[in-house]
């Protein structure tokens, strides 16, 4: 245990994506439709998809060690380890070992694609506790291994990767806002991930996507609004917007709704599809990497997806 301490900040965020880049049009002559249909529908013109034997762990280890160099920090700064992830077969935390931390707390989280900012929240609320002084937190999803390759409903949409950020304690409150976070479980069934196993039908990816689409749109504003309100920011006075990159149609009534009128909005959903929990982590770390947000900008991150969950919070940008 350490002290408590009243503040955290996140130092660095990294990534990984896969080598193998797809575009639309690899898919859409085997699914009847074109690069036209899935870039309207969705806004995705190429995503990055895992080799057979690249697994959960592998990226995720990649995205942490790329958060690290950053940081400029070592395994040896770290003793909390949090994973969020849907789509990992290996059900115990592994990505410790991988990276070399000595006797550090290590649990996956599952929220789906809210999984990155309850894993952030998680982390806060662990080193403003006293309970560690430095954590990496990833967002990490193969969503392929779980896609019915001729549903061209589904599969189009979906790519995979992953996110980290180094977490650590500050002395000062604010560098990461109080979390608003919450679901509603009888929408629950609109998204489902089938489990693989010896009696079931292989594991399979379903949505019913026109309610997911009307309860993000209607329903979530407000919410964002309310992480604003608890970090003590207006939300025209964001910097930047990261939601999950769902599709561009729900980023933009989102950022529309939310009434930032001159933060950047993340679309890494363009380039990668929607890769679940890694979604928010990997789109503010190329946007940091091409230094399209100043550091010090207060950053909306806001997570939704299947449960139905929801979670945000506004971050100091590093």
């Amino acid at each position: 245990m350490t002290a408590p301490h009243p503040g955290t900040r996140a130092v660095s965020f990294g990534h990984h994506q896969p080598v193998r880049r797809v575009p639309n049009d690899e898919l859409s002559a085997d699914l009847g439709t074109s690069d036209a249909w899935i870039t309207e529908r969705v806004g995705v013109r190429t995503r990055h998809l895992a080799a057979p034997g690249e697994s959960v762990a592998d990226m995720a280890t990649a995205a942490a060690s790329d958060a690290l160099r950053r940081a400029g920090r070592t395994a040896a700064d770290v003793d909390l380890v949090i994973v969020a992830t849907c789509t990992a077969f290996d059900r115990m935390p592994s990505v410790a070992e991988r990276l070399g931390i000595a006797e550090p707390g290590v649990f996956d989280l599952n929220a789906a694609c809210s999984g990155f900012s309850y894993a952030l929240a998680a982390a806060d609320h662990a080193i403003r506790a006293g309970a560690s002084r430095r954590a990496i937190v990833v967002g990490v999803d193969k969503m392929s291994d779980f896609l019915d390759w001729t549903d061209r409903s589904t599969c189009v949409i979906f790519g995979d990767g992953a996110g980290a950020a180094i977490v650590e304690a500050a002395d000062v409150p604010g560098g990461i806002g109080l979390v608003v976070w919450g679901s509603n479980p009888a929408k629950g069934p609109c998204i489902t991930l089938g489990s693989p196993g010896p009696h079931s039908l292989p594991a399979t990816f379903r949505q019913e996507g026109a309610a997911v689409y009307r309860w993000a749109t209607t329903a979530l504003a407000p919410i964002a609004r309310k992480a604003c309100a608890r970090a003590g920011i207006d939300p025209g006075d964001l910097g930047g917007i990261v939601t999950h990159q769902a599709n561009t149609h729900i980023i933009a009534a989102l950022a529309r709704d939310i009434g930032a009128r001159d933060a950047v909005v993340a679309t890494d959903v363009a380039e990668s599809g929607n890769t679940s929990a890694a979604s928010i982590p990997l789109a503010l770390s190329k946007l940091l990497e091409r230094r399209e947000i100043p550091a010090g900008a207060p950053v909306l991150l806001f997570g939704f997806g299947a449960g139905l969950t929801y979670a945000g919070q506004v971050i100091t940008c590093p």
